[in-house]
């Protein structure tokens, strides 16, 4: 059977006719063709993207329960193929939504790609496209933004600018061009009107929530939205993210093989952020040239160090842990794109943090214990009990890979669900009392163990921690003492 891939590249393209319509190729309009998404600008206004949301949902409700009712009169090998197809045709579906609706909402779809082998593979392989191949906006759509943000057209400001996106996500999408100086260049371009859809997003997942308003959690659950509504928002401030990139630049050496491209500041504004053009190939490129076991694990160890160095020395956490986001490259240097999600550790989370870094290293039970309950709030009530030991459950699995001083398999797919599992467990508990920041942690963490599945990675990542941590100039003894005088 044909990958989805294969499918989607099988599909015609279509042309236009005399009055720019775009057509099929036997001449229907093509209401249904990848190619019209681009034309449409995004849905801005709670009601209109809840409509679609809920236009969507019950597409999905009847093509599930269509396929049952055919199943009655298949045999096995027949019904298994009818659930492939009506895998992939529900996930284009969603595909065609998520793309309409960029955003909150298609981030949440990158979330769900990034479940390799738990999501079904269908779904999987069409929603990779959300990472960096979704469908951009025409061109005629962005135009005047980029001409009010840098007052010129891009012909003027640039030597040569294609106007065919190479890569498009959530946010906005991403255009080749090169300086005047001869330098090629990326240039971000936000999707216009995207930032008002962060709210409505929002507004729209608290109407779904609405039979939790009667649990004691609620207020929190509140907080936890409102953290993740506020960090999506600074994701639309490109002035913002360039001042992060820039400072994470500097976290970096030569011999690092890690590249963080350097902004041009003369061409960014809050809206389009232009950077030096890092070369390279995205995940799936990668994985298709068959590397081997060393190559993997050597880039696989560049983006732990990456995201240990920006945690424990830029005080940081990079939050876009998705394939879209890292390049290789034929010389084995890593690059890191996109600071627009990070998380501060302020003050009271480097303090948890520590804690959490001390749990893990010294393997205390009662230091795991006392963390577990400080950073999910949870107190000594009996009714609490079955909460911890999940919550127990969930975090050893967690950091088994980091306590463990040796060389840990993240290709164990048993592993990788047994997480995945655990964490499903908590939500149908409705065990979701944390910090406000923890489910931005939590979409981190489960982005890395993503990445570090897919490349099958085998890494001692105790001795990758310890050095980072040497690095920044952590001091071991401080923990100690500062443990005894808690105590």
């Amino acid at each position: 059977m044909a990958s989805v891939t294969e499918l989607m590249r099988a599909l015609p393209e279509p042309a236009e006719d005399q009055a720019g319509e775009v057509v099929a190729p036997h001449g229907v309009p093509a209401a249904g063709f990848p190619a019209t998404w681009s034309l449409r600008p995004v849905a801005v206004g709670w009601f209109r993207r809840l409509r679609v949301l809920g236009t969507l949902q019950a597409k999905i409700g009847a093509a599930y329960l269509f396929h049952w009712l055919r199943g009655w009169f298949k045999d096995a090998d027949e019904n298994k193929r009818l659930l492939a197809e009506t895998h992939w045709r529900t996930a284009v579906r969603v595909l065609d939504s998520m793309t309409y609706l960029r955003g909150a909402v298609m981030k949440a779809g990158q979330m769900l790609a990034a479940f390799p082998d738990i999501a079904p593979r269908q779904f999987v392989e069409t929603l990779e496209q959300l990472y960096f191949r979704a469908p951009p906006m025409h061109w005629s759509l962005i135009e005047e933004l980029v001409f009010r943000e840098l007052g010129d057209d891009p012909d003027n400001l640039f030597a040569a600018f294609d106007k065919k996106a190479f890569a498009a996500a959530s946010l906005g999408q991403v255009h080749r061009a090169r300086l005047k100086s001869g330098q090629e260049v990326a240039v971000k371009i936000q999707y216009p009107g995207i930032a008002r859809t962060i709210r409505a997003d929002i507004r729209n997942l608290l109407l779904f929530l609405t039979p939790a308003r009667l649990s004691r959690d609620w207020d929190n659950t509140k907080d936890q939205l409102d953290d993740l509504r506020m960090r999506l928002e600074r994701e639309t401030d490109y002035e913002q993210e360039a001042a992060m990139i820039t400072r994470m630049r500097a976290l970096f050496g030569e011999d690092d093989g890690i590249i963080i491209p350097r902004v041009i500041p003369e061409l960014s504004t809050s809206r389009v952020l232009t950077m030096e053009r890092a070369p390279g190939v995205h995940l799936q490129q990668f994985l298709a040239g068959n590397p081997s076991q060393e190559v993997r694990d050597a880039f696989a160890c560049k983006i732990v160090v990456a995201w240990y160095r920006m945690m424990y020395a830029g005080r940081v956490i990079y939050g876009d842990m998705h394939p879209g986001n890292f390049l290789f490259m034929d010389d084995g240097r890593l690059g890191v794109i996109d600071f627009g999600f990070m998380i501060e550790l302020d003050d009271t989370l480097w303090s948890l943090m520590e804690g959490v870094d001390r749990a893990i290293t010294t393997g205390s039970y009662d230091e795991r214990i006392a963390c577990l309950k400080a950073w999910n709030w949870i107190g000594d009530d009996p009714a609490e009990q079955d909460r911890l030991r999940l919550a127990e459950r969930f975090v050893d699995w967690q950091w088994r890979s980091r306590s463990d001083a040796r060389a840990f398999d993240f290709g164990d797919e048993a592993d990788f669900r047994r997480g995945v599992d655990l964490f499903v467990e908590m939500v149908r508990k409705r065990y979701s009392r944390s910090r406000p920041c923890a489910p931005a942690i939590t979409r981190q963490f489960f982005g890395l163990r993503s990445l570090l599945y897919q490349l099958r990675a085998k890494l001692d990542m105790a001795r990758i921690a310890e050095k980072e941590v040497r690095a920044a100039g952590w001091d071991r003894s401080d923990f100690a003492r500062r443990a005894e005088g808690e105590a």
